[in-house]
């Protein structure tokens, strides 16, 4: 049936040529949800259509048809409200670009339509230590290269294109993982995955794990160091020879002066 209404709202906005289109960044989280808020405010919305690449979701007012590009996606995807829409238990195969088309009708019952675009990227963090592998499940159907922005430059490297491959002999391709073996140092920075228009499917932050330091840097941290275990007895000895230096130095007196406790010398 929806089909069939394609056609025809397709037609009438041949008829009526109006559009309206604005683009906007979404950030989601592996597992989490996200909204692909539409922000409008009509109230006569006939019907809203969400692809990507392929029809996902169609809703005639309050009745909806999915139209999963997977059957993995049946039940993720629903309309909230009057026309956003949330995507439940994030994969990161869910990166990419979104288009929602909203269908509605003006004070003049002109048939009318807006598009939202909307860019899914998702963002991790990784901790390496030098001289292990270094894993990232970045190769998306959809990736197109892998750019590395090392902390020691100013300027990205290729690290992957989808027809060239890797550029490093440290580097192999396996079930969508992109692998470095033995990091190193240089091997941090921010990875980004891109598709074939430029934009980020996924930014991955890599560190280099180091083992704790025995104490906090008080210089930065406002600790103060602990203090050596000679500290402790280090006092004493000084007492303790100090209080010899004054015996000896009263013999010494006393012998000179016979008789010392009862006349002044």
């Amino acid at each position: 049936m929806f089909k069939h209404l394609n056609l025809l709202l397709l037609l009438l906005l041949y008829i009526f040529n109006y559009s309206e289109t604005t683009t906007r960044s979404v950030k989601g989280k592996k597992g989490g949800n996200v909204t692909l808020s539409c922000d409008f405010k009509a109230k006569d919305i006939y019907y809203i259509h969400l692809s990507r690449r392929k029809s996902i979701l169609s809703c005639q007012n309050e009745e909806c048809e999915s139209e999963s590009e997977s059957e993995s996606q049946n039940g993720r995807v629903f309309k909230e409200g009057s026309c956003d829409v949330i995507i439940k238990d994030l994969r990161l195969s869910d990166a990419g670009k979104y288009i929602l088309r909203i269908y509605y009708t003006s004070y003049q019952t002109e048939l009318k339509r807006q598009i939202r675009t909307y860019r899914l990227h998702f963002q991790d963090f990784i901790s390496v230590k030098k001289g292990e592998e270094l894993k990232m499940d970045v190769l998306l159907m959809n990736a197109y290269k892998v750019v590395h922005w090392s902390r020691r430059s100013t300027g990205r490297k290729e690290d992957w294109n989808r027809g060239h491959g890797v550029r490093s002999d440290r580097m192999t391709i396996r079930d969508g993982n992109l692998t470095i073996s033995n990091f190193t140092s240089t091997d941090a920075g921010t990875y980004e995955v891109l598709d074939s228009e430029g934009e980020i499917l996924i930014m991955v932050t890599v560190t280099e794990s180091k083992d704790k330091m025995n104490y906090i840097n008080y210089d930065t941290q406002q600790h103060t160091p602990p203090i050596p275990s000679e500290a402790y007895w280090i006092v004493p000895v000084e007492l303790s020879v100090f209080l010899l230096i004054l015996v000896a130095l009263k013999r010494k007196r006393m012998h000179r002066c016979p008789g010392a406790q009862m006349h002044i010398c």
